[in-house]
């Protein structure tokens, strides 16, 4: 009966979704009536949506937001795009491939997907012009790299939220997630693009977006490459340090300290704000609107997380748990198989990567919490199969297929493709190393 109770509640909530309710509402609805009909009583109800939403901003809300108002100032100031520049000239026209996947994959880990995306969709548009070179023989490469950071490396949203939902170590979510994301990236980018350079397209009119101020001088490239990667540096050093320090020396406790997620990122902003603002001629008030604007875009996605997190607690805290683990168990499924399953499921029913993979939480978090499998590699699992066959309810989808001018059929060779491949060879890739670890 509780198993189907949660079939309902997804089933309530792909219809909210097909029905174009904001997930925020949709996944509260959805809250309330999965506790109600769980047997929870009206008063734990509110006590769950409570601890859940405290819980969950706790522990991503500065992050989140410092990244966006990273990702904000490296578009404005011109970072972004010396990055983009200098990656291209140095790999040369033969290359042009692993340039861009390269560009992407750095622009992508610190940005967001859809602010990478835009910044790098006139430099793919440009390249097409310039070359002659098929259209998704470049894009789907960038497209590729950035959509592999987005659900593999912290920080961004997805694999923070799980990490926080599951009690993992960031630093080995990152770690773990670069070794995954290297090769795959390269199958999925590169590989991938060649198969379809045969795939006749449109010729795409050029989008004027996420254009630099041009009236001031581009910072430095190796202050755009340092400071956009800062924080994923600081946090790889403090998985290091913890590794050969000893626990209780100062210098460790200083390392771990500016390697934490919250820390690191805040870093990078302040220097950010210095350096490609102020001391670029920027006035202060002008700063600030920078940082007001990056938050202001992500505001819906901090309530979206806010109320799968509800639902998690609500999952949690009428007594699922027990039922959830023996569920599992008579599936005779590997836990990390279990977790990508589900998730993909969800993905593929309700379309929105991040409320696939915060849904799930809820449901293989009590395999974690039993200590059956790895915290970390369960975000990994949970992360690659939230991307699983994307197609016509996903926004991913429609902007791939609206800024380069595709047909559904193409989008569907290209974008549904290059996800479901992500999303397979990640999986292959987490059980293998659960067998190495």
């Amino acid at each position: 009966m509780t198993f189907l109770i949660i079939i309902f509640a997804i089933a309530i909530q792909v219809f909210l979704t097909v029905k174009k309710v904001s997930p925020f509402l949709s996944l509260l609805i959805v809250s309330i009536l999965a506790g109600w009909m769980l047997g929870m009583q009206p008063s734990a109800i509110l006590h769950s949506i409570e601890t859940g939403a405290g819980s969950t901003l706790g522990g991503l809300a500065l992050i989140i937001c410092l990244g966006a108002i990273l990702g904000k100032i490296l578009e404005i100031s011109g970072a972004a795009e010396q990055i983009s520049s200098t990656l291209i000239k140095s790999f040369g026209l033969r290359n042009i491939q692993w340039a861009v996947l390269l560009t992407g994959f750095l622009i992508g880990i610190p940005l967001y997907y859809n602010a990478g995306f835009v910044i790098l969709v006139p430099l793919v548009f440009s390249l097409v012009k310039k070359t002659g070179l098929p259209l998704l023989y470049i894009a789907i490469p960038m497209a590729a790299s950035l959509s592999i950071t987005h659900c593999f490396l912290p920080p961004h949203p997805g694999p923070v939220v799980l990490v926080n939902a599951f009690h993992a170590d960031m630093g080995k979510v990152l770690i773990y997630g670069l070794i995954l994301a290297i090769p795959i990236v390269m199958l999925a980018g590169p590989f991938l693009g060649k198969l379809l350079r045969k795939v006749e397209t449109g010729t795409p009119s050029l989008f004027s977006i996420g254009t630099p101020d041009l009236s001031k001088e581009k910072p430095s490239v190796a202050a755009s490459f340092i400071i956009a990667l800062l924080p994923v540096f600081l946090i790889a050093l403090s998985v290091v340090a913890n590794s050969f320090l000893p626990e209780n020396s100062g210098l460790g406790q200083i390392i771990s300290f500016i390697g934490d997620s919250t820390i690191a990122l805040l870093i990078s902003v302040l220097l950010a704000i210095y350096y490609f603002g102020l001391k670029s001629g920027y006035t202060m008030t002008t700063v600030m609107k920078w940082l007001q604007d990056g938050i202001t875009g992500i505001a819906m996605i901090l309530l979206i997380i806010t109320a799968g997190g509800i639902f998690k607690q609500v999952l949690q805290d009428s007594g699922t748990a027990d039922y959830i683990t023996s569920f599992s168990s008579r599936w005779q499924m590997p836990p990390l198989l279990f977790g990508w399953v589900v998730t993909a499921l969800l993905r593929v029913s309700i379309g929105s990567a991040t409320v696939a993979g915060i849904t799930a939480a809820g449901i293989v978090s009590p395999l974690v919490v039993s200590g059956a499998v790895s915290p970390e590699l369960m975000v990994l699992a949970v992360g690659t199969g939230s991307v699983f066959g994307s197609h016509i309810n996903d926004s991913g989808f429609w902007m791939f297929k609206e800024f380069f001018g595709l047909t559904l059929k193409q989008t569907f060779l290209s974008w549904t493709a290059m996800e479901t491949l992500i999303s397979l060879l990640g999986l292959a890739g987490v059980l293998l190393l659960n067998q190495l670890l």
